[in-house]
């Protein structure tokens, strides 16, 4: 294996440099798909991380991947892996997800990784990701959850679920802190986005997610709530990453990323948002959503930039 800005083996050359793998996660083909535009990404404007591992973990569950879609990512030199989760977890939204990221902390920290960053298969990567290459003694950086769909205010006492979460977690108000969504500004109990996350491997948060969600999807209460009520279904494998962050890292052991990482375009076209998401100066990693299955035939015309960029993206997403 060779490792982002060494080009040599663990071991060799210059022993100062962080070796740097990539990771994220796949159950349809149109993931593989967005794995490709990422990895092409990282390929092309990652800097000296561009030839970084990339290791695509794929749903046991996926029984028809797209072998052009296989070949093409193995072209792109990405090691493909075999993601497993529990069945009966599966039926909460983003389960696999879950548990794929603690197998590959597993697997980074015993290649010798010093970090890991796991990215949902909707990111582009525009520039070196230089606030992703953790101090030597930072756990994990992180952005917050886009907009409070599922959040607990700070200003008022948590409701139910969060209540029966920090119970289960075993969470206590001394652990949690304040931070301000990007898409809708509203201040909320620490609550991590689980779609970007830089971590170094030694602290097992990714690890520890995968047990905090199990913790969190076989308690009756809350499996109730789920069932009663979408957005908890979809969201309650995010929330299970405060009982993984909160009770392993202080504060001063984490840094919340500036809003050039995981920028979420056309946001406000998809969602509810105070913001517009309409430029991509600066932006060092990007995320879509499902934007893409149905754009504006012109969002190549309103999206601000630099031009060659702009091109870049048209080239990959605008068919």
């Amino acid at each position: 294996m060779l490792w982002a800005g060494f080009g040599c083996e663990p071991g060799e050359g210059d022993r100062t440099m962080n070796k740097v793998v990539f990771a994220t996660y796949a159950q349809s083909n149109e993931e593989l798909a967005n794995i490709i535009t990422m990895t092409e990404s990282i390929r092309q404007f990652a800097g000296k991380y561009k030839d970084a591992p990339v290791w695509v973990y794929v749903s046991e569950y996926f029984d028809t991947p797209d072998s052009i879609f296989l070949k093409n990512l193995t072209g792109l030199d990405v090691e493909l892996k075999t993601g497993h989760a529990p069945e009966d977890a599966m039926w909460f939204y983003y389960a696999g997800k879950t548990y794929a990221s603690g197998e590959a902390e597993a697997a980074a920290e015993k290649a010798g990784a010093d970090i890991l960053i796991w990215m949902d298969e909707d990111t582009v990567i525009l520039h070196e990701p230089e606030k992703l290459i953790l101090g030597e003694n930072i756990g994990l950086a992180y952005r917050p959850v886009m907009h409070n769909r599922s959040g607990s205010l700070y200003s008022e006492p948590p409701d139910q679920f969060w209540s029966r979460i920090y119970e289960k977690l075993k969470i206590t108000d001394e652990m949690l802190f304040p931070m301000v969504t990007p898409a809708d500004n509203q201040t909320i109990r620490a609550y991590f986005n689980a779609g970007l996350l830089a971590v170094r491997p030694r602290y097992g948060i990714l690890r520890a997610w995968g047990e905090s969600f199990k913790i969190l999807y076989t308690d009756s209460v809350l499996a109730d709530m789920c069932r009663s009520d979408v957005e908890r279904r979809i969201f309650i494998h995010q929330t299970a990453l405060v009982g993984a962050v909160l009770p392993r890292l202080d504060r001063s052991q984490m840094i919340e990323l500036p809003g050039t990482y995981n920028y979420p375009l056309f946001f406000n076209q998809m969602f509810e948002s105070s913001e517009e998401f309409e430029s991509i100066d600066d932006i060092v990693t990007m995320r879509y959503d499902v934007y893409f299955r149905n754009p504006d035939p012109d969002w190549s015309q309103k999206l601000q930039g630099p031009p060659e960029k702009i091109a870049w993206l048209t080239a990959r997403l605008g068919e």
